[in-house]
């Protein structure tokens, strides 16, 4: 369906239904990590357990984020975002009435799966209806969800968790599940009629899936194994050879899952790898706070939570403006300010000391979030306004995907930056939430561990400037696979 076919009013109340679910997913997220402590002690199950049910989800969710972009391109996007959605809430239930941790960590796989469907969906949705002079801001507002799951999250799980339970965590998310599935029935019209079944380049699949579990069970497990044992560097060459095998095919292919025809498009290539340092830099951020309050400052999940809140809450209010303005200006440049201003957040976090200090921690934090509000919107329409509009959703995929590797990069980045200082053994407790309180000695070696991990990753946000200066001057008409392009000509004749 073309963009000006749709009337205004229906956009918007698509735009609310991908917005809810987007809200949803990244509440799951966020909340399960407050739950873990009540969660291993009511299951009784061991540390690696537990994080197995943070790591199954991340597995599933970005492995199949690029088949299910292919798939919304051929096979329809509505009926691929109500398949994803209802996969979710159907595993959501199961999760929270899982009676041992093996099941939980199976439900939370099939979890992850009904995610990637609709998160490869989402943005090409929006993409599809939005007129350019709008989609910015239509962007911008479908990034609060990210922003008020990340207050929501921590928040609302370290009050339900100490009153109802662990459970809860996931039962609370299962009515907005079904309100999504009745909006999105009713809003979303029905899908083109396809004709032929969808190719779809298994083999790349597999070998991609194969790369992303090797190199995410070595990042979840090397904490426990040591990173230098044989288990860990064996994963970790496996998953470059396959990643590599993974590259050579899809040059090769004519249904690729990864369109290297977007990655000789600058703005679009450009835009990936600011995605992957933006992510390495912005998920260390809650981590490294909660590792520092929690750990070294003795708070409460829900204290800690609270703490947080500086970080999203300005952006609720300024990430609408953030996409109108990339509409009426452009919005290349806005993500340069974003990152420079989230390399000076990050730096100042550099310097939290052995006693908190408001004004060091929540300073820095409403700086990038305000930040985060100019630049992840219009980095947003930058990437997808580089692909053409039958490839949308492989691009969102790609997006997607190298967003959520960047979330696990940043994760084993800042474990190691915390083992530098730590044992394996309080590292892993104190991200748990174990560890009690910290003798004098490591709560100081956490506090300078904490202040190292903020300069490192302030380096990758200067990184992804640099990167950034890609989506300057004119976007040219998106580069499509020569298999496309074939086909098109082919098509025409």
């Amino acid at each position: 369906m073309s963009r000006s076919a749709r009337p205004a009013t229906g956009r918007w109340w698509l735009l609310a239904v991908v917005t809810l679910v987007a809200f949803v997913t990244n509440v799951d997220g966020t909340i399960v990590v407050v739950a873990l402590p009540r969660l291993m002690a009511g299951l009784r199950i061991a540390a690696t357990t537990g994080l197995w049910t943070l790591t199954a989800y991340l597995i599933t969710s970005t492995v199949l984020l690029l088949p299910a972009g292919r798939w919304s391109d051929v096979a329809g996007r509505r009926r691929t975002f109500l398949a994803g959605l209802a996969v979710f809430t159907a595993a959501t239930i199961a999760c929270g009435a899982a009676p041992s941790g093996t099941f939980l960590v199976a439900a939370r796989f099939v979890q992850g799966a009904g995610a990637a469907l609709g998160l490869a969906t989402a943005v090409p949705l929006i993409v599809q209806v939005f007129p350019p002079g709008d989609l910015g801001r239509a962007l911008g507002v479908n990034s609060t969800a990210w922003v008020l799951g990340a207050i929501v999250g921590p928040v609302a799980g370290g009050a339900l968790v100490a009153s109802l339970g662990w459970r809860v965590v996931f039962f609370v998310t299962v009515p907005f599940g079904g309100l999504g599935l009745l909006g999105g029935w009713w809003v979303l019209r029905p899908d083109a009629r396809t004709h032929g079944r969808a190719a779809v380049d298994w083999t790349g699949a597999a070998l991609f899936g194969l790369a992303l579990v090797a190199a995410l069970l070595a990042l979840s497990e090397g904490l426990a194994w040591g990173w230098g044992a044989t288990p860990t560097v064996v994963l970790l060459a496996a998953a470059a050879g396959l990643g590599l095998a993974f590259a050579a095919r899809e040059r090769r292919t004519p249904a690729p899952l990864f369109d290297t025809g977007l990655l000789r498009h600058r703005h679009y290539r450009s835009g990936l790898g600011v995605v992957l340092l933006y992510m390495i830099a912005l998920s260390a951020t809650t981590f490294l706070l909660t590792f520092y309050l929690q750990g070294a400052l003795h708070l409460g999940p829900l204290a800690a939570g609270l703490a947080l809140v500086p970080l999203a809450a300005p952006q609720l209010v300024l990430a609408p403006l953030g996409g109108h303005l990339a509409d009426r200006i452009g919005p290349a440049r806005l993500v340069l300010v974003g990152l420079l201003v989230l390399t000076l957040g990050a730096w100042l976090l550099g310097q939290l000391g052995p006693r908190l200090s408001l004004p060091l921690v929540v300073g820095p934090l409403l700086l990038m979030s305000a930040a985060n509000a100019l630049a992840w919107p219009s980095l947003t329409k930058a990437m997808l306004s580089a692909a053409p509009p039958a490839r949308t959703g492989v691009a969102s995929g790609m997006y997607f995907t190298l967003r959520n590797v960047g979330m696990a990069l940043s994760l084993t980045l800042a474990l190691l930056v915390a083992e530098a200082s730590l044992s394996t053994r309080v590292a892993t407790r104190v991200f748990l939430g174990t560890a009690g309180v910290l003798a004098p000695r490591s709560g100081a070696a956490l506090v300078h561990a904490t202040d190292a991990g903020f300069h490192l990753f302030a380096g990758f946000y200067l990184a992804a400037f640099v990167l950034g200066m890609g989506l300057l001057g004119r976007v040219a008409r998106p580069l499509e696979h020569p298999a496309h392009r074939a086909a098109a000509e082919g098509g025409a004749g």
